[in-house]
């Protein structure tokens, strides 16, 4: 018997073409399986760590955050400057409350107020558009 997962990822629920869904005709497998989210947090330096993948490549993941690089568009420059506070996530505002950065969140710079375009706990990296005032 396999054994149970807790962040189970498969496809039990899919339904098949044109009828109705049946029994489930496998068990879960561990390779199916996931893990809890990395949440990247606001922090005093730039944590990362790589983590191993399917097929034994890594995968870079970004613990704690200080800096981002922030994409000025009307200079038409970027630059790496240091985050002070995640100011709102639209998404979740409870993850502003904790200081996580996600993507979409607005984070306030030494530059001012920008929006994070990439996902820090996937990519590794934060990236960022500054907001037009």
């Amino acid at each position: 018997m396999a054994r149970s997962c807790a962040y189970y990822k498969g496809s039990d629920l899919k339904r098949p073409s044109g009828g109705k869904k049946g029994r489930v005709g496998r068990v879960r497998r561990k390779a199916l399986c996931g893990g809890p989210p990395r949440m990247t947090a606001l922090g005093e330096t730039d944590a990362r760590v790589v983590e191993r993948a399917r097929g034994g490549s890594g995968k870079v993941k970004l613990r704690t955050a200080k800096y981002a690089n922030v994409c000025i568009s009307r200079e038409r420059r970027c630059a790496r400057v240091k985050i002070l506070s995640v100011a709102s996530t639209p998404p979740n505002p409870e993850l502003a409350r904790r200081g996580v950065i996600v993507k979409g969140a607005i984070i306030q710079t030494e530059i001012g107020k920008a929006v994070v375009t990439s996902r820090p706990s996937q990519d590794g990296v934060v990236n960022a558009v500054l907001v037009e005032q």
